[in-house]
């Protein structure tokens, strides 16, 4: 019999093109799949025809004031209650959230209706939502065992999957040739909604100051459509190579040109990042929830993933950081070491291994 699983996610990218390409992974393998998501989410994937997606909305805990508070408090509650409504007329067999705010009421409505699901926590510290989920989730499947903020009398629902990436990455053959010519900076500047701007008003500048330091660069940036054609009069002004674009659902082409990637600290694009093999430079955004994306940077460069540096520091640290490594091969090339030890091509055989047997259990 086919069975049903349904998935949640929403908000950023990051959250909901893994959460596809595991939707695309599991009908492959004979199970009806579905999606729930909010607004956000919805606008990433609503031009995927193959996919079952519900919109169902929700917010973050706003508190900032008490007016906010209360509101963000009833579009929670009213989520809630729309997903419990359409889990009564539309129950799966499992249901996996993605983690974050918008997988909240689906998991808590799952959890009155006694519907298994499993949660999902790539971040090295467990979200709040995820937190609040954990004592009613079957499992929670996380990245890296490394992960902090789960109490000891859990510890038994954990289980270290690696990082949910884009089908895209894991089945792109990243050429290392590009790595046998150094010689010149090719540089892809990542960043959404929270870090388009800062990105795009230090970067160029230190870009310049390279260029006049007669060392080859090209730029690949990413940026909010409002500031494309600021970005592109000031490369094509200074006679720089760049590409500059809002946004692409086919991200490994941007990947294969690379050789250094300057990024957020988010968990799903730095697992991308470790999977293709690029040597990257993480500035987390200081406003993350519970630093989240400090940690994050913190363990890759512990692990000798990528360099870390803060959002602070950009002035007068990231110039110094990128002449140092364009100037000392090696350190691009113990990166490159370090991240051909660790793969997540296995991702997704392994997660349909685990939800079938959690599927078959009685209890």
């Amino acid at each position: 019999m086919i069975k049903k699983i349904l998935i949640a996610t929403g908000g950023t990218g990051g959250h909901t093109f893994p959460a596809y390409s595991l939707a695309t992974y599991l009908t492959k393998e004979n199970y009806t799949v579905e999606l729930t998501t909010d607004k956000r989410g919805y606008n990433y994937l609503k031009d995927y025809k193959n996919l079952k997606l519900y919109n169902i909305q929700s917010s973050p805990l706003i508190k900032k004031n008490i007016f906010k508070f209360i509101i963000s408090l009833l579009t929670i509650f009213f989520s809630i209650l729309r997903s419990l409504s359409f889990l009564a007329f539309n129950r799966p067999a499992i249901i996996f959230g993605m983690g974050g705010y918008s997988s909240f009421p689906i998991c808590v409505a799952a959890s009155i209706l006694r519907i298994k699901f499993i949660i999902y926590e790539n971040n090295l510290i467990i979200g709040k939502a995820n937190k609040y989920l954990l004592p009613f989730a079957k499992k929670i499947f996380v990245s890296y065992e490394d992960i902090a903020g789960i109490s000891k009398k859990y510890t038994n629902k954990i289980i270290v999957i690696g990082n949910i990436i884009r089908e895209e990455i894991i089945k792109t053959d990243f050429d290392k040739k590009k790595y046998e010519d150094l010689n010149k900076i090719k540089v892809l500047v990542l960043g959404g909604s929270q870090a388009a701007k800062i990105f795009a008003d230090e970067l160029p500048q230190i870009f310049y100051k390279i260029k006049k330091s007669e060392i080859p660069i090209e730029v690949f940036q990413q940026c909010q459509k409002k500031q494309l054609d600021n970005l592109s009069h000031f490369y094509k002004d200074k006679e720089i190579d760049f590409e500059a674009f809002n946004f692409t659902d086919k991200i490994s082409k941007y990947y294969l040109k690379a050789n250094l990637v300057i990024t957020r600290a988010g968990a799903s694009v730095l697992g991308e990042l470790l999977n293709s093999k690029i040597p990257f430079i993480s500035i987390p955004l200081p406003s993350s929830a519970d630093n989240h994306q400090y940690k994050n940077a913190e363990f890759y460069k512990r692990k000798g993933y990528g360099f870390f540096l803060e959002e602070k520091d950009i002035k007068t640290k990231l110039f110094d950081l990128i002449i140092r490594i364009f100037n000392d091969k090696s350190l691009t090339k113990n990166i490159l070491f370090n991240q051909s030890q660790y793969s997540d091509k296995d991702i997704f055989s392994n997660l349909n291994k685990q939800i079938k047997e959690i599927i078959d259990e009685k209890n």
